[in-house]
């Protein structure tokens, strides 16, 4: 997640609204507008995330983000960042495969793969810590500049997942590039 808030109300840019009259299911609310309710933090978590990306191509940037999202079940965040990603030149076959990386290794490069891979060990911490051996092929892609940048990356996606997951942020509402340019 980039700078997401839903401080105010956004137009529909998906098929289904989840409308009584179109059959789908209806679009739930949003428990809270952290944004609004914390602003300091999302100021912060702007900057945060302004500086983490620095150096980090942006679309192997937006691959680690949706990897993330989609670990973390942040359907906001996979909205924003699949949509980023497309609008980015990303192709469409190359995020869906995304979920499934390790049996489509070959829609990836060896940098790529690295970054993913780190990407799920630093996310699914509880499942134990990040593996030598998978710290060691990202550093063999990345110096160690990259690497730090890539890592905070990470640990940044990871960040906006939580708020949004927790607050039930609603996906669906947002257009490639809403975001940025808004670091405070």
């Amino acid at each position: 997640m980039t700078t997401e808030t839903q401080t105010k109300p956004q137009t529909h840019t998906h098929t289904h609204t989840g409308t009584a009259t179109d059959g789908y299911a209806p679009e739930h609310t949003p428990r809270l507008s952290w944004a609004e309710q914390a602003p300091e933090v999302y100021k912060a978590m702007v900057r945060l995330d302004a500086a983490a990306r620095q150096g980090v191509d942006p679309v192997l940037l937006e691959l680690v983000k949706i990897r993330a999202s989609q670990l973390n079940h942040c359907a906001y965040c996979l909205d924003m960042h699949t949509k980023d990603a497309l609008a980015a030149g990303e192709s469409v076959e190359r995020i869906i495969q995304l979920s499934a990386w390790e049996e489509s290794r070959h829609f990836y490069t060896e940098k790529e793969l690295a970054a993913i891979e780190l990407t799920e060990a630093v996310t699914v911490l509880t499942d134990g810590f990040v593996e030598d051996e998978v710290f060691e092929r990202a550093a063999k892609q990345f110096d160690e500049k990259e690497l730090a940048q890539l890592i905070a990356a990470i640990n940044v996606i990871n960040a906006w997942n939580r708020f949004a997951v927790t607050t039930r942020m609603v996906p669906g509402h947002y257009t490639p590039g809403q975001y940025h340019g808004t670091a405070k």
